[in-house]
């Protein structure tokens, strides 16, 4: 009996319908794949197996898919004594594949088609790239989706909170969305330059606001960024939920960080972030309180000093 998809697109949301076919096989893949030789014995693969938490190894032969060992082909092979010999005289060489470019709304159908729970993926050279399970489908639907409903709760605030002689915007950032972290910034400066602030302006009003949208997305649980100009100045609000920060006195001093090597491995966490907001600022304030988030001012004149 086939594995069945966790998701009816007969009566799926048109929204979900439409990201199926909007994303690509290759959008939703696993890369991080651990494979295999055929010479390779069959217990050297169920230790792959066991030490990776895998349960299927391609067989691979200069990039290229010749074949599959499941925990299946595990298991028989301890009860019947041939656990030592090579994988090529075992394997299943007669495969279903998917093509990294063709539409997600395709592993959705092999998952109803077929029994089986993950799929190899190859590009146009028939080269193996990755590896596609129900999970992995269900999760770049969920990132995409929570993308287009931000994108949308951003097009609704910024639609309807202007004033008479102001500009106001507000953005939805989400922890660890390094995607999309810097969007809310890049629109500030855009706005900015339509507006013909001064060069000087511009550059520190893009600084505090960017370092201020990557502190959310890496240090917080999520927030939003909030941007007002007048004919006087630029107030840039960052307020997020939590978990908010012991020292404030402490946190704007340069090289200050609290991020793990991971954050720092992607290039961000050097500790500059909040200190570089407040040295481009003509007003800074922060307010924070363990456990319930952090809301940062940072206000600039538009015809303050030139530079920081």
């Amino acid at each position: 009996m086939p594995h069945r998809f966790p998701l009816n697109t007969d009566k799926a949301p048109n929204a979900v319908l439409e990201v199926i076919l909007r994303l690509k096989v290759k959008d939703a893949m696993s890369k991080t794949i651990f494979s295999a030789k055929k010479n390779d014995n069959l217990r050297q693969i169920q230790h792959i197996m066991r030490d990776k938490g895998v349960t299927g190894i391609p067989i691979l032969e200069d990039d290229r898919l010749i074949g599959m060992i499941s925990v299946n082909d595990i298991i028989s092979a301890l009860d019947y004594g041939y656990i030592n010999e090579p994988a090529d005289n075992y394997m299943t060489k007669s495969l279903i594949v998917l093509e990294d470019d063709m539409p997600l709304s395709f592993a959705v159908s092999y998952f109803d088609k077929y029994p089986y729970r993950r799929f190899p993926v190859i590009n146009k050279e028939k080269k193996f790239v990755g590896m596609i399970s129900s999970r992995d489908v269900l999760s770049a639907l969920l990132h995409e989706l929570n993308n287009e409903i931000t994108e949308l709760e951003n097009k609704l605030n910024n639609g309807r909170n202007d004033v008479p002689g102001s500009i106001t915007r507000e953005y939805s950032i989400q922890k660890f969305d390094f995607e999309n972290a810097g969007k809310a910034s890049f629109e500030l400066k855009k706005i900015l330059k339509g507006l013909n602030a001064s060069r000087q302006v511009v550059r520190r009003a893009s600084v505090a606001s960017y370092e201020l949208e990557i502190n959310i997305a890496i240090h917080s649980n999520g927030g939003k960024m909030r941007f007002e100009i007048d004919e006087s100045n630029i107030i840039i609000e960052a307020v997020d939920f939590g978990p908010g920060i012991e020292d404030v006195d402490l946190v704007v001093q340069e090289g200050y960080s609290t991020a793990n090597e991971w954050i720092r491995s992607m290039g961000f966490g050097a500790g500059m972030g909040l200190s570089n907001t407040k040295r481009v600022a003509d007003e800074f304030e922060i307010q924070s309180e363990l456990g319930k988030g952090t809301h940062i001012k940072s206000i600039i004149y538009l015809g303050g000093r030139d530079e920081a």
